[in-house]
């Protein structure tokens, strides 16, 4: 069954009715856009495909270390050790108009999000922006750990936790 997320557009008619298909929109946040955010906004992506959910995803940095670099090669193969293929993002900083083009935001730890915070400039994110493992509350780690210095095993690590927290969510938005 196919899921479609009506949303009422306040320019219409209300005597008609009518009644817009806007996709619900997530961005994922890390620091450098390289490893964990691209892994999710892939994830994320899978699962509303096999769901059969339209979800705009996007995914970026706190940093501009990495801009215009595609993600790290590791996280690209463990992706496609699952069958999901990362290799068309491209890293990009965050910037504060982000919080007017998605829905939600999520970042993988503390740091980003006090990043995140600092570059809205003072802006209230009206309850956007939140650690992505909120949606795992029972979870024994409250942050994804940057799988950047570590090796395959960080990777699989990062991978089985933003499953859950992806799935969680397309659950919520459902």
């Amino acid at each position: 069954m196919d899921a479609v997320f009506l949303f009422k557009d306040p320019t219409d008619d209300p005597k008609e009715g009518m009644m817009t298909t806007v996709p619900p929109s997530v961005l994922m946040v890390c620091l450098g856009n390289i490893c964990r955010s691209p892994m999710a906004e892939g994830m994320l992506r899978h699962l509303a495909m096999q769901r059969s959910m339209t979800v705009r995803t996007d995914s970026a940095g706190t940093s501009n270390f990495h801009v215009g670099e595609a993600p790290d090669t590791r996280a690209v193969q463990c992706m496609a050790g699952h069958g999901i293929d990362i290799r068309d993002l491209r890293a990009r900083q965050f910037v504060a108009g982000d919080l007017d083009r998605f829905d939600r935001v999520f970042v993988m730890d503390r740091s980003n999000l006090q990043h995140v915070r600092h570059l809205l400039g003072g802006r209230e994110d009206g309850g956007k922006v939140s650690l992505i493992m909120d949606l795992l509350p029972g979870h024994p780690l409250r942050e994804v750990p940057d799988p950047y210095y570590g090796g395959d095993q960080g990777f699989e690590q990062v991978y089985a936790m933003l499953d859950q927290a992806c799935s969680i969510l397309l659950d919520e938005l459902r």
